[in-house]
């Protein structure tokens, strides 16, 4: 459940990546590696929580992240996050 959680977190970060870039913004490779890295952490603690089901361990790794990472744009300067090309 540890996996799948942290592979639920994985696809947030990918994800939010590609949303970034589509919009042209520059991803900041630093911040992208420890997001990922992160969101392993956080999707697999969550899927240990949530574990009863392996669909439900992906989506708590997915939600939390996204949770996490509303949180975090909203503290952090945008320059940290992303800087426009």
């Amino acid at each position: 459940m540890i996996l799948v959680g942290a592979l639920g977190g994985f696809v947030r970060a990918l994800y939010g990546l590609f949303k970034a870039v589509s919009r042209g913004e520059e991803a900041n490779l630093f911040y992208f590696s420890i997001t990922i890295i992160i969101s392993a952490v956080i999707g697999g603690l969550l899927g240990i929580v949530f574990g009863t089901d392996y669909k439900i361990a992906a989506l708590a790794g997915y939600v939390g992240t996204d949770i996490l990472e509303n949180i975090f744009k909203s503290t952090l300067p945008s320059s940290i996050v992303f800087k426009k090309k």
